[in-house]
């Protein structure tokens, strides 16, 4: 291993990796699940160097372990059970779960294959990973750096000095940032802003005492795509189901687009709505979106000020700050922002993700609200499942 160890604590992830996997080890922990890795930039290319630092990242990482410290804050969040905390004591990530390759054309292949509780958490650390070992290797990492800081720095004054900015938000920039270090730096400046309320990095909120925040992401309503007895367009409805089972109220902020807004909202009855303090965005027109969740809530008969937008697809502050002039008056609104906080440089950032693509061997799918972000192994089943929410949307 030529660099230092990019993963240091198993905490380093997004606080949602605790709490899907949390749901899947209580209701789902028979499942079997295949992770892939896929770069959405076009040409970039990936050197033998970069892979052979990337697998030995990866053996690091499966060197690791939850500190008896660790395990104590992860006792102090309130919804993480008592039971699940305890047996993450126990938790390794295996390495025998990960393959990885590179094509002719310097593409990267990652696969991770194992049950889906235990192979989930390897998504946000493996993305740390490479797109620290991308940026430190094919670049001059202090320019790189040194650019980042002053963007960032530009970034702080607007808030601090000038009050550019006035909407709150926290900071989602785990899984493509420059590198741990910067991520740390960057997180310091912005929490003095007070418009940070928090970061999604649990191991930072260990460090600095801040508030972690989340709840799902895509892969846990996929998942549902993957058991048998669940029609494939209803997966939004069980998963909604489960997930307030589990946490009874906390952590009420659902995600819209991973079969469709159309199709979630066919979902997202009064008994649900209420359930749920707010709704996510993450793919589709931001103001569209927005207008039609509002518009759901007041077909509900549900106050939209009591409600709130969570809005988290490719922000920057300018974005963030001409959606909530629209919204304020009207529904609460809030941000989380990533890669224009932890990766802002003078060079273009990796747009990577790790998605999960089958369950039990039945593929799954993301669908979303922009048709470019779909992603799936199996076309035909791909197909089959735009049919069957179509169906669903009543089209």
């Amino acid at each position: 291993m030529k660099l230092e160890p990019i993963v240091i604590s198993l905490l380093d992830t997004d606080l949602y990796k605790f709490t899907m996997q949390q749901v899947m080890f209580h209701k789902h922990p028979n499942l079997r699940g295949k992770y892939i890795f896929k770069c959405r930039n076009k040409d970039v290319k990936f050197t033998y160097e970069m892979l052979d630092e990337i697998n030995a990242q990866i053996d690091h990482l499966c060197t690791l372990s939850f500190t008896d410290d660790e395990i104590n804050y992860l006792h102090s969040i309130r919804f993480l059970k008592y039971d699940y905390v305890e047996a993450l004591r126990l938790y390794r990530p295996l390495r025998r779960y990960v393959t990885t390759s590179l094509d002719d054309n310097g593409r990267l292949k990652i696969s991770i294959e194992g049950p889906v509780w235990m192979v989930s958490p390897f998504e946000i650390y493996l993305l740390e990973i490479v797109n620290e070992v991308y940026f430190r290797m094919k670049y001059d990492y202090q320019e790189l750096k040194d650019s980042a800081v002053k963007r960032a720095s530009d970034k702080v004054i607007d808030f601090l000095v000038t009050n550019k900015y006035t909407f709150k938000f926290a900071e989602f920039g785990c899984r493509r940032r420059l590198s741990r270090e910067f991520q740390e730096w960057v997180v310091k400046q912005m929490i003095d802003t007070k418009n940070c309320v928090g970061t999604s990095n649990v191991y930072l909120a260990y460090k600095l005492g801040l508030t972690p925040i989340g709840t799902y992401a895509h892969e846990y309503v996929q998942m549902y795509q993957g058991i048998e007895d669940i029609p494939v367009a209803m997966s939004n409805k069980v998963a909604l189901k489960e997930w307030f089972e589990e946490y009874e109220g906390d952590l009420g902020t659902a995600l819209t687009d991973t079969l469709t807004t159309d199709c979630f909202l066919k979902d997202f009855d009064k008994v649900q709505a209420n359930h749920y303090s707010g709704v996510r965005h993450d793919s589709g027109d931001p103001y569209e979106w927005g207008e039609k969740i509002i518009a759901h809530y007041e077909k509900l008969g549900i106050d939209p000020k009591t409600k709130t937008l969570l809005f988290s697809d490719s922000l920057n502050f300018d974005k963030a700050q001409a959606i909530y002039e629209y919204f304020k008056d009207r529904i609460k609104v809030s941000f989380g922002i990533g890669t224009f906080i932890t990766n802002d440089t003078c060079v273009e950032p990796l747009n990577i993700v790790i998605k999960l693509q089958y369950v039990n061997d039945r593929p799954v799918a993301k669908i979303s609200d922009n048709p470019e972000k779909a992603m799936c192994q199996d076309e035909g089943y791909l197909e089959y499942l735009k049919s069957a929410v179509a169906r669903r949307r009543g089209e």
